[in-house]
């Protein structure tokens, strides 16, 4: 690609055709109070955008670098994925098989049921852990094994689905712990098995030896001004949210922050929470959905694995109204897949996953298009943040 010529403070490159992308990532910056962020795009293997730009720290004064890692939250979902659909390319599991088979001790509290399928398609009624998860706990994953096997659902597995925000990771990487033969845990695998292969930089539990100064700094969405911008799928799940004992405040409340931005505290950045907490380079986390969005070749994606990464779970017997989000939601292997309120990609193909704040990454297979975008000043929208959709907009205009 050449380089760029953009805007100040705007750095990177855009393939011929791809200017607009440049213009509206620069239009975030003049005109929708963006900090800092990067946006990047893989077409059928090769990178089409690459920007990044701004401060990845704004009380510092500190330039958002090439090489700055940034915290995506949710969106550490669609990696920890990838190392799922891995293992089950490896016949480690099926999809169809109870959890029970791989774990006998989930079968406890009602679980004995539930497949794998519906684990990964938000399915299993786990949406909520009632025993408070302590970062000690954390650390110990069989002592949070125990735990998580303990747990009843909180629904009829099969017959309702929602958003398990913070426990589907810690569910899958017990499972992935049980059936790999080295019984690493979910980040490990994702790092050995993911990561290194591709050449990518993202971490499920951040290494001790990366300096602070590669770290984007979150600044927290501001109470009044999300209360002004929250849209109407935000506030379906924050009126579900304020609800003391709600499904959506103890899915959203274990383990307990006072705030999202806190996951960027030292205390959860050396964790494990797959669901949460992981911090990557925005152009490497595109570049692998832009392998799972080709093939996944370079990973030894078997085809009966790609066929589940494009195909929506069967819905559960109520529909679709996700039970935590309060709106309705498709999900399939891990992944959010396009839904009336959130339609992305060319087709119900596509798979990804947001982030808190404004982050999201996705693959488009019908195109072979990988696409990340992260930010370090949270926003207001459970998905489409203006920012993140301009720039999703403008991709497609491209092609």
């Amino acid at each position: 690609m050449p380089s760029a010529d953009g805007p100040p403070g705007v750095h990177g490159t855009v393939a011929p055709g791809f200017g607009p992308v440049r213009e509206v990532f620069a239009r975030n910056f003049a005109e929708r109070d963006e900090v800092g962020a990067a946006c990047a795009v893989y077409l059928r293997g090769q990178p089409v955008v690459d920007l990044w730009g701004g401060l990845r720290d704004r009380a510092a004064g500190a330039q958002w670098e090439a090489d700055t890692l940034v915290l995506v939250f949710s969106a550490t979902k669609g990696l920890a994925a990838m190392a799922m659909a891995v293992a089950h390319s490896r016949g480690l599991f099926g999809l169809d098989e109870r959890v029970a088979a791989y774990w006998p001790e989930f079968a406890q509290g009602g679980k004995d049921r539930i497949t794998v399928r519906q684990l990964l398609a938000h399915q299993a009624g786990l949406c909520a852990i009632d025993t408070p998860l302590r970062p000690a706990t954390l650390h110990d994953l069989d002592a949070l094994a125990f735990i998580l096997a303990r747990q009843r659902p909180a629904w009829e597995p099969g017959t309702r689905h929602g958003y398990h925000a913070l426990s589907l990771g810690f569910y899958e990487s017990e499972l992935l712990r049980r059936v790999d033969p080295l019984h690493r845990s979910l980040g490990v695998y994702f790092r050995d098995e993911v990561a290194r292969p591709l050449g990518i930089e993202f971490h499920i539990g951040l290494p001790a030896n990366v300096p602070a100064a590669r770290l984007a700094v979150i600044e927290p969405s501001r109470p009044l001004k999300y209360l002004l911008h929250a849209d109407r799928d935000t506030w379906r799940m924050v009126r579900a949210y304020v609800r003391p004992g709600s499904l959506t405040a103890r899915a959203f409340g274990n383990p307990k922050v006072a705030r999202a931005s806190d996951f960027d505290g030292p205390v959860f950045r050396r964790l494990e929470v797959p669901s949460a907490v992981g911090f990557g380079v925005v152009r490497d986390i595109a570049k692998a959905y832009g392998v799972f969005a080709t093939g996944g070749r370079e990973l030894g994606i078997s085809a009966a694995t790609l066929r589940e990464l494009r195909t929506l779970a069967p819905l559960p017997s109520s529909g679709r109204l996700d039970e935590v989000l309060r709106a309705d939601t498709r999900f399939a292997f891990g992944y959010i897949k396009p839904s009336p309120p959130f339609r992305f990609g060319s087709s119900d193909a596509a798979f990804g996953t947001m982030g808190a704040g404004g982050s999201f990454a996705f693959a488009d297979p019908d195109v072979g298009l990988g696409f990340a975008y992260a930010m370090n000043r949270m926003g207001f929208q459970v998905w489409s943040d203006p920012r993140e959709r301009a720039l999703r907009e403008a991709v497609y205009r491209c092609l």
